[in-house]
This record gives C-alpha cells, structure tokens and sequence, in this order.
C-alpha cells in the first residue's frame, strides 16, 4: 500500500522504482507500505506512533499533504488542514498535534519550512498578533504562518499584518 503522492511519482508498469518500505506486523496480517521519499516514510512512521492513528489513517493524511505541509501545520497546530484527510476527526487532528510537535524537528522539515516552524515555536507576541488577527480574517493558522514568514520580529503588529495580507492576496 502507498500514498497517491507516492503513486504519481512512479514510473509506468513495468518502469522500475525504488522505494523507502515499512513493514507492519499485525497478529493476522503482514502489511508492506512502500514511499518514494525518506521523509515520507518518516512521517507514516511519526503518525502511526501517535495513540489512535493506524495505517490507513497515515496515508489518507500524507495522500493529502507533503510531509513539509504535515510538520508545518502540526508546527502551527493547524488542526483545520488535518482534519481535511478522509477519516481524521478532530480529536485524532489535535491528538496528533500534540504527541507530534515536540517529535518534527530540522530533519523532518526542508529549509523554507524548517525557518518557518521555528518561527512558529519561537513567535514573539508581535507575530502572535498579527498571526492571530490574519486567522481572525478566515486564513488557516499555516497559510497566516507562511505569509508572516521571514518579517523581523521587531517589526510593528500593524505593518505585520499589512505585509502578510498584501503576501496573501498575492503582492497585489
């Protein structure tokens, strides 16, 4: 069993691939993943060792998001982009929040979105506001973090959020 994403990236039949592969042992059943990249199978890993989280409940989530998307919005504790994968609730949304972000770190994350996250776990109160008041205006916790990424934390709340909306709309 793979993700879709892994499925798009392989070759047609008869095309040899290679694959990262994770092997799940159940008392009934001998159950292979296959994934293109390392940092997917990390991430299936991380998701399937947090309490309630299966198999299936992994690769729906990482069939829906890059595992980049996955730490930053666990990073955010975007629980709205999680419970967007088929069969993740809410409480499976915040649960994995919580048993994961003290697990992503540097190696799980490229380095746009590993600055991105450590903003996020280091925010001062002035990219707090401006995050607050741009999720306030219907943005997602990560789209909110990805548009404030990169100002200076001194910056003023205000010029924050001009620059995040103006980073939204597109640089119009």
């Amino acid at each position: 069993m793979t993700t879709l994403t892994t499925l798009s990236c392989l070759p047609p039949v008869g095309g040899e691939a290679t694959l990262y592969t994770h092997l799940n042992v159940r008392e009934d059943a001998l159950d292979l993943y296959g994934f293109y990249t390392q940092a997917e199978l990390n991430a299936f890993k991380m998701l399937i060792g947090v309490s309630g989280v299966g198999p299936k409940s992994a690769l729906a989530i990482l069939s829906d998001m890059t595992p980049d998307k996955l730490a930053l919005c666990i990073a955010a504790g975007d629980s709205k982009s999680l419970r967007a994968a088929p069969g993740i609730g809410p409480k499976a949304a915040q649960r994995i929040i919580l048993e994961c972000k003290d697990r992503i770190g540097a190696s799980e994350l490229s380095g746009e979105m590993s600055e991105v996250a450590s903003q996020l776990r280091h925010e001062t109160t002035n990219m707090s506001e401006a995050a607050s008041a741009l999720a306030a205006l219907g943005y997602s916790p990560t789209e909110a973090a990805q548009a404030l990424a990169g100002l200076a934390a001194d910056m003023p709340v205000e010029d924050m959020i001009k620059h995040g909306l103006k980073a939204l709309s597109g640089g119009r």
